[in-house]
């Protein structure tokens, strides 16, 4: 009997969770762009729907593929990650002996345009966070959100996913569970842990009050950062969250949680810290994830050397 792609996607997706360690989210995304490949070489091949074979896949199929996703106006980094995720199926396959070989390990994978990341100045990261009131809980929650996305470079995902325990206040790190469910330590600032410090003081207190009501009750462990149910912040939260604090501070360039990881890194770097040791920091499985933040000190300093040498 023919192995049906269906079944076999179903096998990869299971071990995306169990071999590799990768979130639901991920999971999910594979299986869409999967769906898509799929969803095509039905209507291609004229096949009923989910009976289509390992056979029917070769490198032209691949291609025509990328030719759908280009008609349909995907930019070239989803139409790469598309791909990439139909290679890592094909990878699977072989590795397990189901296919001979990887059809799409030919198929080039479309040119990237060099996106620099989008930060912000030293001052403006500053203006952002000191223009926080903490005067309420919310307030001192939300500083002490900014201060150690700031000062770890962790991403907002990282972030929502702590715990009390995770962070060690008199050694000043954090216990961070990254991509692929790998653990790394990460140092945080004086100021990000002192922020932490107060705010969960304060919770402790204010919600203690009303330890009597659902509401109010606190644990000591638990979920760092937390709603104002007692219930984790989400990373959506998050963005919210500092989509709002940026606006009321008067910040003229769009912000995000992933634009303040950007921010760590691009100031580490100008301080001097070397890119090995920003890349361990990050949590980046490949050091060229971590390069395209020098073309953001190499412009700069490009564009600095413009305005003022006098014979460029």
């Amino acid at each position: 009997m023919k192995p049906l792609l269906k079944n076999l996607i179903q096998s990869f997706l299971e071990s995306l969770s169990s071999e590799k360690g990768y979130s639901k989210n991920t999971i999910r995304a594979y299986g869409q762009d999967l769906k898509e490949f799929t969803s095509l070489l039905e209507e291609n091949l004229g096949q009923k729907k989910d009976d289509v074979a390992l056979k029917d896949v070769d490198p032209l199929a691949i291609r025509g593929y990328l030719g759908f996703l280009h008609k349909k106006r995907n930019k070239k980094s989803s139409i790469a990650r598309k791909l990439s995720a139909v290679r890592s199926f094909f990878k699977y396959l072989v590795k397990y002996q189901m296919a001979e070989d990887n059809p799409a390990a030919s198929v080039l994978t479309p040119k990237q345009e060099k996106v620099i990341p989008g930060y912000l100045s030293v001052d403006d990261m500053f203006r952002l966070l000191d223009s926080i009131k903490t005067e309420t809980l919310l307030g001192q929650r939300n500083c002490a959100i900014f201060e150690t996305l700031y000062s770890t470079g962790i991403r907002v995902s990282e972030l929502s996913g702590l715990d009390v325990s995770d962070v060690d206040f008199s050694g000043k790190m954090i216990s961070v569970i990254g991509k692929g469910n790998k653990q790394r330590l990460v140092p945080v600032g004086k100021r990000a842990i002192s922020a932490i410090k107060e705010y969960r003081q304060r919770l402790v207190e204010e919600k203690g009050k009303g330890a009597g009501t659902k509401s109010g009750a606190v644990k000591k462990e638990g979920a760092l950062f937390l709603n104002k149910n007692n219930g984790r912040l989400t990373s959506r939260s998050i963005g919210r969250i500092l989509e709002k604090t940026a606006k009321e501070c008067g910040l003229l360039v769009p912000v995000s949680p992933h634009s303040l990881r950007h921010t760590y890194a691009t100031h580490m770097l100008d301080a001097g810290a070397d890119l090995r040791s920003v890349q361990e920091l990050l949590g980046h499985e490949s050091l060229s994830t971590t390069q395209k933040y020098t073309h953001v000190a190499i412009d700069r300093l490009m564009k600095i050397y413009d305005r003022a040498h006098p014979r460029h």
